[in-house]
């Protein structure tokens, strides 16, 4: 692979990450100085040349979310100001993806207006992993590259070859996403019907599919506070389920999450590491990390090669 005019860097989000990126490219990552100042403004400089570089900025906008951001939407500034020819946004996790309409009276559409701000600071294409609804791609003028965490998902569960399984979409605007994981691991689908009253606060309401003496997977895209996990999987267990384990893509894990999971009724949970685990994530039993970085990797050479992206998709 020509690394001529490839260029890979990364801010404070996820660093771990862009390094195995780098790697399974045959690469280093490029020298970026973050450092703060004393009333919490960053500064930054980029100590490579680029210009005419074409240029990936690995860079979950994960917590503390608004400093990310701000970490990326600097460092896309100084990267078109440095004269790269293409910029290229590669947010593993895009941030306050789930406000992505008006479900309320005066609230903002904050998933659209993170999208202008990363074109507005110079991004010339974005690559993202399982957008929390597929539809904010068409918030964005500049191409988007959506890749899902499945494959590597599959390629887990179905060495595990669990018996009797079925897959649980833990609320109705999951269910196209837990039907594609049913087909691929060739078993029946169940979905939980669940109603929110107010946001990281959910009420299990029903069951429907037959779970009785089934082991359950629930699929979803992230796991926040644990609540609705929690929850689902305990609705399951009372309908006489076998067992009960999860897969998300993005490790939110807010609050008491970890603990939350520990004393659940829970099997296992498996996230992809496109958000770093906390401390308390990575000493849980119960919770496993994914690595998504070949994907990413793949997908950032198709990208540079100008060759199709759609072979990651399974």
């Amino acid at each position: 692979m020509n690394h001529d005019r490839l260029q890979i860097f990364s801010g404070n989000a996820n660093p771990e990450l862009a390094h195995e990126i780098a790697q399974a490219l045959g690469m280093e990552l490029g020298r970026a100085m973050i450092k703060q100042f004393a009333d919490g403004e960053i500064y930054l400089q980029i100590q490579e040349n680029v210009r005419g570089a074409d240029v990936f900025i690995v860079q979950p906008t994960c917590t503390p979310v608004d400093r990310h951001l701000m970490e990326l939407l600097l460092m896309m500034d100084a990267l078109k100001r440095a004269s790269a020819e293409r910029i290229t946004a590669v947010l593993p996790y895009y941030g306050y993806a789930r406000q992505d309409r008006k479900d309320k009276p005066r609230v903002p559409i904050s998933a659209r207006l993170i999208a202008a701000l990363l074109e507005t600071a110079g991004a010339d294409r974005c690559l993202t992993l399982d957008l929390h609804a597929a539809q904010i791609q068409g918030f964005f003028d500049i191409p988007v590259d959506h890749l899902f965490a499945m494959p590597v998902f599959i390629e887990y569960f179905k060495a595990l070859n669990i018996p009797h399984l079925t897959v649980v979409s833990p609320d109705a605007g999951g269910v196209e996403r837990a039907r594609a994981f049913a087909k691929r691991l060739n078993a029946p689908l169940a979905i939980i019907d669940k109603r929110r009253e107010e946001a990281n606060v959910a009420e299990v309401m029903n069951v429907v599919g037959e779970v009785a003496g089934r082991n359950c997977l629930l699929a979803d895209d992230l796991i926040d506070t644990g609540g609705s996990l929690v929850k689902g999987a305990e609705a399951l267990m009372e309908k006489g389920a076998a067992s009960v384990s999860a897969c998300a893509t993005h490790a939110v894990l807010s609050g008491d999450a970890v603990n939350r999971i520990e004393a659940s009724c829970l099997k296992e949970v498996v996230f992809t590491n496109s958000i770093p685990l906390s401390k308390e994530g990575k000493k849980s039993s119960r919770i496993k990390s994914l690595s998504v970085a070949k994907l990413l990797a793949e997908a950032i050479r198709s990208i540079h090669e100008e060759t199709s992206v759609s072979v990651l998709f399974i």
